[in-house]
């Protein structure tokens, strides 16, 4: 017992530690609500797509001497609203579109930063630097999760009807354009969230695992919600603690530990778990 005391005592004796902790924990939260949403929707590649296309707003802002957080911001929203001009536009599907503006923005982003003479490293960029955030970005990391927070779980109920049924939602009278933007706006604004604490490439995992894990785990959306909150908690906890002892990248454990619950999710889910699945067919047979 007082192994598990110290490991985790002894890191948070250290006030970066207890900062980037704070962050994870933050980040994690907000990631896992909106992943259920982004998996209901079938939206992952989605948000692949806008936190790449962050690079280029990134590089930008610093040239100009913006928050890199606003630039951040600009140019998630034009990759997801330039996505959906095309998918309308042209005879391509939504999965190809997404691939093409993704990628270029991320290209862009990689030459802008080969040519501006900067100070930031591009590592911190892509895979973040939660140990190195400041007062000042905890206090930003929380205003802006804990307002994509509130706004998520204020419309919830509009949001998952236009995810599960948008037909159904505008035959009743919901305002699904409204929705659909107001979704990829929440989905940018948790992209420039969570950069500091994973970075611009891990940043998918942490939209992407708690929603499919606890999609694995119930039927009903509102414990969907709990339980994928509980698993990006633990994961940030886990992880950022993980990183202190085995002197490894914090966004990448966290990621880690996600996958791990997903995998065990995976195997004993009580319904859809693949143990479940097995012992079903047994019976059957």
């Amino acid at each position: 017992m007082s192994l598990i005391v110290d490991w985790i005592a002894g890191p948070l004796a250290y006030p970066f530690m207890q900062r980037a902790l704070l962050v994870a924990v933050l980040v994690g939260a907000v990631c896992a609500v909106l992943s259920c949403f982004l998996v209901l929707k079938g939206w992952s590649l989605m948000g692949d797509a806008v936190s790449h296309a962050v690079l280029p707003g990134i590089v930008l802002a610093h040239v100009a001497g913006l928050p890199l957080a606003l630039g951040a911001f600009a140019a998630g929203l034009s990759c997801a609203l330039l996505t959906g001009y095309l998918k309308e536009n042209s005879r391509v599907k939504e999965d190809t579109v997404m691939g093409i503006v993704f990628s270029g923005m991320f290209g862009l982003g990689l030459v802008l930063f080969t040519w501006v003479d900067t100070d930031q490293h591009l590592d911190h960029i892509l895979f973040g630097n939660v140990l190195g955030v400041t007062a000042r970005d905890v206090i930003e990391t929380a205003v802006v999760a804990g307002g994509t927070l509130l706004v998520v779980l204020a419309f919830r109920r509009d949001l998952l009807l236009y995810c599960f049924d948008p037909g159904h939602a505008r035959t009743i009278g919901l305002p699904v354009r409204v929705l659909h933007y107001g979704l990829l706006v929440l989905l940018a604004l948790t992209i420039v969230a969570a950069l500091k604490a994973v970075g611009i490439i891990l940043v998918i995992a942490m939209l992407i695992a708690p929603g499919a894990t606890a999609y694995l785990l119930t039927d009903r959306f509102g414990r969907m919600l709990a339980i994928a909150a509980a698993s990006a908690v633990t994961s940030a906890v886990v992880g950022t603690l993980a990183s202190f002892h085995i002197d490894g990248a914090p966004g990448a454990c966290i990621v880690l530990t996600q996958a791990a619950l997903f995998g065990l999710a995976f195997l004993i889910a009580p319904r859809h778990g693949v143990l479940a699945r097995q012992a079903r067919a047994a019976e059957a047979g």
